[in-house]
């Protein structure tokens, strides 16, 4: 086992059975004999910090102070508290309901902070209540039953969580509006009615434990709602093509995510049911119920249409009215659920995401603003305040200041030895004329267009050839083959009649749209059937008043799915092989997933190997990533004649539930995979990183955007996590956001200073843009990897392309 969990334990003795606790999933210690009398709350806070780590802080660069959106604890609970389990008979699924059934029995319970479950409290009362409430809606009776799990001490991670169950009841006191997880303003709500959608503001906020304080960050956020019920959209497909709407109402609504107003719970579509009706029974507590009579009895709502067909989702939880419950599943009534979201065809509506973005896309300065406000309201309510103060708790009405460093700019090697610096992480105009690294000769190369836009393609690729020579790209004319139509089948009767016949250095397609199907078919053709790099470009973006600078980027891409690179930037330390990993969900087969590795096969980084393997969602990953890094080892050794001595793996797309199987699986299978290869463990050294882009966290730095090279790396980092935050790109419109990188295992032997430099360097590899990205490339690489196959080929393509970037 790879990682520990800090554990504080007190005992203490308690009255009654106590059987709570399995049912809130706490872990509880006990203490006698027979069975457990005393309970004690564990906090199972996984310390990924490796255990040589004493320091994790970085030197280089000049320091600043940034401010970030987290707010202090200035004061906190001090005391025990503790915890009790709620049940409600019969059963009560809405939140709000089951709150308001208990508040009648406030004056019996005293102060208490309940979020719908678990109810906690600074005093100790009975092990066992029982009350009874009559439900308003139907004066049915509901009985009550409030039971000790156990208590907590200061510093438990179930004490944290507490203190963001007061601070949801501080936004309900702000008439916030609990949609799935988070809280939205509808009073302050943006429609666009031309669209059917309206814009809710919201905020999300957590409070952690950081290095040395309690610390609440709070995000602005917004959720597009859209105006339309899900029997609106079956209404829609019904009047566009009566004898195909089933085909298409599915085609449109499965994937999607539906929220129902009735209880504010968000699910995701799998199916939709065309035989069952609002009218059918299922089985609800031992009894057949109706559809229609379960909405009215639990919610008080009539359903109007009766012959629309049944939504199916999977309960995240134990559910409701599940039909199926050996399945989960969970059937939804069309008219109840309120799609979310935006469609493709909204995405692709020009107007609406200029709307949106105008509206989401906040600058520093207001975003700070905005936050301000919001403490601030926190602060003037004066039911908010007593609250607080009812529980010892005062936050602070100002930004946090935190210390940083911003690294120098690195420097990028071109051809013919040319150094330039990338200046706030971009050299777009640097690069111009600045020869490739690496360019092998194309010469033979074939060119498919339809005979519509064989024009404006021809002239297209005498561009590129132009702008390739002042590359040092060596690019002859391509063999034309004409095609009929742009139907996906032409493509791939022309590459397969091609491809049969010859093989050459590479296929490019012009298409007259991003059909996904037509772009499916052809690379499956390319990177399944017969192995070929392959380029796809629309006809509409040869004529684009950026042009040149378009064929630029075509024509570095094309070198680097050849095996050529334009740049690199220095890594001083010799025998080291960068690792990307990433995982996406097919599109086409439900449960199934496709991770994605690639690897560095040179110092200067500018060579690869990439693999990918399938599984089942929740499948166990660490046999195939063992596998294919030691695939990548091998290939390094056939490369240069040595295995690496040095493997640092980046990995992307682990949520905090998965750390621990990272670290005890994946991690563990790789050591010893490596441990066979090498001959021992003591033979190479390795380090194995988690990337997480999908933060809350913004810096500020003098009301805007802090520069690329941007470390942090203390106060609101994790006192248990070797961690740093880095900001690696500059973006030109609203917030920029950091990434997060949490070393798990070490054994590198370098110090954080160098890690952290080592990691800015790799944003500046990714050679399809000439500016930074926000993760090292290789992990870049592995996500665009895996979202190519995930979407497009539904299968692992074929090792021949293995040592190219080919799905660039």
């Amino acid at each position: 086992m790879f990682f520990r969990y800090k554990t504080t334990i007190l005992f203490c003795v308690a009255s009654g059975s106590g059987d709570g606790a399995a049912g809130a999933g706490a872990v509880v210690a006990s203490v006698g004999r027979g069975s457990a009398r005393g309970k004690r709350i564990l906090s199972a806070d996984i310390i990924t910090k490796p255990s040589h780590v004493d320091n994790k802080k970085g030197v280089s660069g000049i320091r600043k102070v940034l401010q970030v959106n987290y707010f202090k604890l200035l004061k906190e609970t001090d005391w025990a508290l503790y915890q009790y389990h709620v049940d409600f008979a019969p059963e009560e699924d809405h939140t709000g309901v089951r709150k308001a059934l208990l508040r009648v029995h406030q004056k019996t319970l005293g102060a208490y902070i309940f979020d719908g479950t678990l109810l906690y409290t600074s005093h100790r009362m009975s092990d066992r209540m029982v009350f009874t409430s009559i439900r308003q809606s139907n004066n049915q009776p509901v009985t009550i039953t409030v039971r000790l799990v156990g208590d907590m001490l200061v510093g438990d991670a179930h004490y944290i969580q507490f203190f963001n169950i007061i601070m949801r009841k501080c936004y309900e006191q702000l008439n916030l509006q609990l949609v799935g997880r988070n809280y939205f303003d509808p009073a302050n709500k943006v429609v666009l009615p031309e669209f059917k959608l309206e814009l809710w503001p919201g905020y999300v906020s957590s409070i952690r434990q950081h290095e040395r304080d309690i610390l609440m960050c709070v995000e602005i956020t917004s959720k597009v709602m859209r105006l339309e019920t899900m029997l609106d959209i079956l209404n829609q497909c019904w009047r566009v093509d009566e004898r195909r709407y089933k085909e298409n109402f599915a085609k449109a609504v499965i994937n999607t995510v539906v929220l129902t107003d009735y209880n504010n719970n968000t699910y995701r579509i799998e199916d939709v049911d065309f035989l069952t009706t609002p009218s059918n029974e299922f089985e609800f507590k031992g009894n057949k119920i109706t559809y229609v009579d379960y909405y009215k009895n639990k919610y008080d709502i009539r359903i109007s249409n009766l012959k629309q067909p049944m939504l199916v989702s999977r309960s995240k939880t134990r559910d409701r009215q599940a039909a199926e419950p050996a399945q989960n599943l969970v059937y939804l009534v069309p008219e109840l659920c309120r799609a979310t979201g935006l469609t493709d065809d909204m995405r692709e509506n020009f107007r609406l995401m200029k709307g949106l973005a105008e509206e989401t896309r906040v600058d520093p300065g207001k975003r700070m603003n905005r936050l301000i406000r919001f403490n601030r309201r926190l602060h003037e309510v004066p039911a908010i305040r007593q609250e607080l103060a009812q529980w010892n708790l005062q936050l602070d009405n100002k930004l946090l200041d935190i210390p940083a460093r911003e690294l120098a700019a690195e420097r990028l090697f071109f051809g013919g030895n040319i150094v330039a610096n990338a200046d706030n992480g971009d050299w777009t105009r640097t690069m111009q004329n600045k020869k490739c690294v690496i360019a092998p000769a194309l010469h033979n190369w074939v060119f498919v267009v339809t005979q519509r836009d064989e024009k404006v393609a021809k002239n297209f690729i005498s561009l590129v050839m132009k702008v390739a020579a002042g590359i040092s790209f060596d690019v002859k004319l391509p063999t034309t083959e004409i095609i009929p139509d742009d139907r996906p089948g032409s493509y791939s009767e022309k590459l397969e009649q091609i491809l049969s016949k010859r093989v050459p250095q590479m296929v490019f397609c012009v298409v007259s749209n991003n059909r996904s199907d037509r772009y499916s078919a052809i690379k499956k053709k390319c990177c399944v059937d017969r192995p070929v790099p392959s380029q796809v470009c629309m006809s509409r973006t040869m004529s684009h008043k950026n042009v040149t600078s378009i064929a630029t980027k075509i024509a570095i891409q094309m070198n680097c799915k050849l095996g050529g690179a334009p740049w690199f930037v220095e890594i001083p330390l010799e025998g080291m092989m960068m690792i990307g990993f990433d995982v996406c969900h097919d599109t086409a087969v439900k449960n199934k997933d496709f991770g994605a590795t690639v690897a560095t096969l040179n110092k200067q980084m500018t060579k690869y190997f990439s693999a990918v393997s399938a599984h089942e969602t929740g499948e166990e990953l660490s046999n195939d990533l063992s596998d294919n890094i030691c695939k990548a080892a091998q290939m390094y050794y056939a490369q240069n004649k040595f295995l690496p001595a040095y493997i640092v793996i980046y990995r992307d797309g682990v949520g905090e539930g998965q750390i621990a199987q990272v670290m005890d699986r994946e991690v563990g299978q790789i050591t010893k995979r490596l441990d066979g290869l090498y001959g021992g463990p003591n033979k190479y050294k390795m380090a194995f990183i988690i990337v997480t882009k999908r933060l809350n966290t913004r810096f500020f730095y003098n009301n805007d955007n802090p520069a690329p090279g941007t470390i942090v790396d203390d106060v609101i980092t994790s006192p248990i996590k070797y961690d740093f935050f880095i900001v690696s790109q500059k973006v030109r419109q609203g917030t920029v956001t950091p990434t997060s990188y949490n070393v798990i295992y070490d054994t590198l032997g370098l110090d954080p200073d160098k890690i952290q430099r080592m990691t800015y360097k790799l944003t500046h590899m990714y050679y399809n843009c000439s500016n930074t990205v926000r993760v090292p490339a290789p992990c870049h690489y592995a996500h665009k990897l895996a979202f190519l196959v995930s979407k497009f080929i539904h299968r692992a393509p074929n090792s021949q392309l293995q040592n190219t970037l080919y799905f660039l």
